[in-house]
């Protein structure tokens, strides 16, 4: 994976786009992975939590974060991943385009929606970042200064694969070991 969310992939280093990328099936299928629930094991370790939607309130209500006392309407990510060595809880919003349309514009909210979230978890003292997993649609030039601004914001894009590494993710030995 090169800089800006450029290059290539492998499947068993990193997230790959699927149109519908579904966090926990990707990662049950990694070596020394593991899912239970929504909690997510490498080598029978608890590494992260996986939220989708509705579960990230059910993790707030848990730690006693009543969201309607912070934001006016609430948020309701793709995926979430919150990774406990990094304290950080990485949303990751996938947007798959194959013709020209409203997701277009959907790009230009991050540095809205990240701060929402900063707010959100900030009496937990979480780090977020913001991530879009893109389809490939969006290497279309008209789309460079649309990523420029993504960059500009703190927030992050990668075109059909996010490398495990980048979410602080544990890395599958590739030997196989």
């Amino acid at each position: 994976m090169k800089k800006d969310g450029l290059g290539g992939g492998n499947t068993k280093t990193g997230l790959i786009f699927e149109g519908k990328t579904d966090l926990a099936i990707f990662l049950a299928s990694q070596t020394g992975y593991s899912i239970q629930g929504q909690d997510v094991y490498y080598n029978n370790k608890l590494v992260a939590h996986l939220f989708k939607k509705y579960e990230l309130y059910d993790f707030l209500e848990e730690n006693g974060v009543d969201w309607e006392q912070i934001l006016s309407a609430r948020l309701l990510p793709d995926n979430c991943i919150y990774v406990i060595i990094r304290n950080t809880l990485y949303i990751i919003e996938c947007k798959f385009q194959q013709i020209p349309g409203s997701v277009d514009e959907k790009l230009q909210t991050c540095d809205f929606k990240k701060k929402q979230y900063k707010k959100l978890l900030s009496s937990l003292n979480i780090e977020v970042e913001y991530v879009y997993l893109l389809s490939n649609w969006f290497k279309a030039p008209k789309y460079k200064d649309v990523l420029d601004y993504v960059l500009s914001m703190g927030c992050h894009y990668y075109f059909e694969y996010i490398p495990l590494v980048k979410l602080g993710l544990p890395v599958p030995d590739s030997s196989g070991e």
